[in-house]
């Protein structure tokens, strides 16, 4: 076996298996790390005979632009969007003329909130983020200049271009969550979306586009980066496929939001999809694995250990700024956060406002095993909560869900 590793792209041969594949971007030695042997050997099987197969229907190799690594979007323009003097005026007028209709803000819809030329420019991000690279930016809106409240219809209004269907994020019905520091609790200061501390890879429980809107950045830190699960499942099919069948595996020993075995990966409709976490599945600090529960097994911890290595060797930072607003598709694209450190003043304190989302036009088929948290999520009739500040802890089930 020889297995050969460029700064520029990586190509992995096996003479045992006769297999090939070639993943463009800058995938770095630390990805190889998690699968390789001693002595820097891959321990596939050698022979043809013992050569772990894929999974009965996945792919050797996902050619889609999905697939890519950080150094793909060095030049910024490729992913965001920046809005024009133009731009915001139409926004303005919107918000504006949308007020006047006294409807309840969370109603807003194109048809409600109409912009006749950013609307277009929204609408190719939206399938962008659907069948494209799956993620983008619009920038250009200065939170210091709304009201919340309009602040948040601008954020909806643009949203609902891209995906309109809007997630409850909780059994209680919460569709805000706001990411801020909160040491108020030990449950609260050791939860993902209240601690300041970095966290690793993983997806949202429910959702096929999570978006946020950034209304104060941190004094220092807490970039936004994200992975293509594409650019790993095929650094991992052309290197460990059993690890491809381990994590298609429907024995993965899920804790939250409720106990389920299922797989981390799914391959529906020429589709990859990933939906993981590590919380869910090792536990934390804010969230103790159940003793009663079964632990992974050691190729299991391999498989999520490989994920975060190759994520973390090929993955891309954005630096977030006041007024941004993210969009990332949820089934095929992973994201963590920096560590920061939060300012005195509000300005430089860390404020993200989460929604989850899914187009009726766009939408992906979701396997059968993630339809129930979907369902709740967009199907569910049920009360809605749509707090425009940090609530206390208290109005979240926050040991009930991972992020």
């Amino acid at each position: 076996m020889l297995a050969e590793l460029h700064r520029n792209h990586y190509t992995y041969q096996t003479t045992a298996c006769k297999m090939s594949s070639v993943i463009s971007g800058p995938v770095l030695a630390a990805a190889i790390a998690p699968i390789v042997g001693n002595n820097g050997f891959p321990f596939a099987a050698a022979t043809n005979a013992e050569a772990p197969a894929l999974p009965s229907g996945f792919p050797s190799e996902l050619r889609s632009k999905l697939a890519w690594t950080g150094a793909d979007f060095a030049d910024e323009h490729k992913y965001i969007l920046c809005l024009t003097e133009t731009d915001l005026a139409e926004v303005k007028q919107a918000i504006a003329e949308y007020k006047s209709l006294d409807q309840d803000g969370y109603l807003v819809e194109p048809n409600t909130f109409q912009l006749p030329t950013l609307g277009s420019k929204l609408r190719a991000l939206g399938q962008d983020v659907h069948f494209g690279k799956g993620f983008g930016v619009i920038r250009g809106l200065d939170c210091a200049g709304f009201s919340v409240e309009d602040l948040t219809l601008a954020y909806m209004g643009l949203q609902s271009y891209v995906a309109e269907q809007r997630g409850r994020q909780d059994k209680r019905g919460n569709m805000l969550v706001h990411i801020v520091a909160d040491n108020s609790t030990k449950q609260a200061a050791d939860h993902h979306r209240h601690s300041n501390k970095s966290i690793t890879f993983h997806n949202e429980e429910a959702g096929d586009i999570v978006s946020w809107l950034t209304r104060s950045t941190a004094a220092t830190g807490g970039k936004c980066i994200i992975a293509s699960a594409y650019t790993i499942y095929n650094v991992l099919a052309a290197t460990r496929p059993e690890l491809i069948r381990t994590l298609a595996r429907s024995d993965w020993p899920f804790s939250m939001p409720r106990f389920q075995c299922r797989p981390v990966i799914f391959y529906e409709d020429s589709k990859l999809i990933m939906n993981f976490g590590r919380a869910a599945l090792l536990g934390n600090q804010a969230h103790p694995r159940p003793q009663h529960l079964p632990s992974l097994t050691t190729r299991q911890v391999e498989a999520l250990d490989a994920i975060e290595a190759i994520a973390k060797a090929s993955q891309m930072e954005i630096q977030t700024q006041a007024g941004d607003i993210h969009f990332i598709n949820n089934l095929a694209v992973l994201h963590r956060r920096e560590g920061f450190v939060n300012g005195e003043d509000p300005s430089t304190k860390r404020h993200l406002v989460r929604m989850r989302l899914r187009s009726t036009e766009h939408g992906w088929p979701i396997p059968k095993e993630l339809t129930q948290e979907w369902d709740e999520a967009f199907q569910k009739k049920g009360v809605k909560h749509w707090h425009l500040e940090p609530m206390p802890a208290y109005y979240f089930p926050l040991r009930r869900q991972p992020n």
